[in-house]
């Protein structure tokens, strides 16, 4: 069997090398001229690891990422409100943590296992077409399938749908900033994982190998300069270290909730940003796209009709009713402010532990794939 895949970000090379391990003839084709080099997403969960186990790339992932078994839910210039320890799960998973390591780590590990002369780097995608027997990309290229894994601006998307990509754009941008400040000094007992709660100017800060990182609403329509320079500024209100926070990089973007159509369409699968894209807070976007990967990449190979169109059909239904909701409901509640009445659920939460079992089946994606008893 030949399977294309576009994009060669961590779904894309995770999709060619599930594939080639159950015996395909893969080919990748990537847009940009090498591995992105960007920090983008930078949390695994449990179930990635599982999967990432059983591709054999998780022991080098352990070696650069850092091990963290626990979060914060914290109120902002305060205390702590919540502590969750993902060891109550050591019962549902081998890998009751979460990774911190950045994407751009885990292209790196995928690239050499596949077959040199597997990735094509600088060849994007421009024409899609496909028949009974398969489908042919560009000026022949000849698959018996397509995996597009190119991006939320996937062009495989936009053969099967044009411009249609159903959902909404967030009121305020995302800026997301790298700093190198010693913030578990500057905030004791910080995990590597927080979220700190207010209804003006909600905060995440992610612990990665490299740095933290740093994430904040912005207004929609002020200059992106003026924004990334105030910054520093800005970051005084969560931890004042005498002087303004050394910021080594920024960027601004807009957040999307949007899913496709369909994840399947003839000989034509979607996965990742392709097929879905959602906020980021909660870590899901990138880890339910390696489990699309994974588990499409299966399904094509059965051969069996069913089981391709019933594993596409339960894909888009967890990116709807489970990602996208729960990402959307961790923004709202970011909002809420501390002293609001979730603050007090988070702190009954995690005083009980089969409470907070059962919250981190479902924030670690563990029950969006299996099911499990709370």
């Amino acid at each position: 069997m030949k399977v294309i895949v576009a994009g060669a970000g961590p779904v894309g090379l995770t999709a060619a090398l599930t594939l080639h391990r159950l015996g395909a003839d893969v080919t990748v084709l990537e847009a940009g001229e090498a591995l992105a080099t960007e920090s983008r997403a930078s949390t695994f969960h449990p179930p990635s690891l599982e999967m990432l186990a059983g591709l054999g790339v998780l022991p080098a992932l352990l070696e650069q990422g850092l091990v963290s078994p626990r979060f914060q839910y914290r109120e902002r210039g305060g205390g702590i409100i919540a502590e969750l320890d993902m060891g109550l799960l050591a019962g549902d998973t081998p890998y009751p943590f979460r990774v911190q390591c950045e994407q751009s780590k885990l292209t790196r590990l995928l690239l050499p296992l596949l077959p040199p002369g597997t990735v094509h780097f600088g060849q994007r995608v421009e024409r899609v077409a496909q028949d009974r027997t398969g489908v042919t990309v560009n000026d022949g290229l000849r698959g018996d399938w397509l995996i597009g894994a190119d991006g939320a601006n996937s062009a495989v998307r936009r053969s099967l749908f044009g411009d249609a990509f159903e959902g909404i754009t967030y009121p305020d941008r995302f800026l997301v900033g790298s700093t190198d400040e010693d913030l578990a000094a500057l905030l004791p007992g910080i995990a590597d994982v927080n979220y700190l709660f207010d209804p003006v100017e909600w905060l995440v800060l992610l612990r990665t190998p490299d740095h933290w990182r740093v994430l904040l609403p912005t207004p929609p329509d002020t200059p992106d300069d003026l924004e990334k320079a105030r910054l520093p500024e800005r970051l005084l209100g969560v931890a004042d270290p005498g002087r303004p926070w050394r910021v080594a990089h920024t960027t601004l973007y807009r957040v999307h909730q949007r899913v496709a159509e369909s994840f399947r369409v003839g000989r034509v699968l979607l996965a990742g940003d392709a097929a879905h894209i959602n906020n980021p807070l909660g870590g899901m976007g990138m880890n339910s796209g390696i489990h699309d990967a994974v588990l499409l990449a299966k399904a094509v190979m059965t051969g069996d009709e069913d089981v391709i169109t019933g594993t596409a059909d339960a894909r888009r239904a967890v990116a709807r009713d489970y990602v996208q909701k729960t990402t959307h409901g961790n923004w709202e509640k970011l909002r809420s402010g501390g002293a609001s009445a979730y603050a007090a659920e988070l702190r009954a939460l995690a005083a009980d532990p089969a409470a907070a079992r059962a919250y981190l089946l479902r924030s670690s994606m563990i029950a969006s794939l299996r099911q499990v008893t709370a």
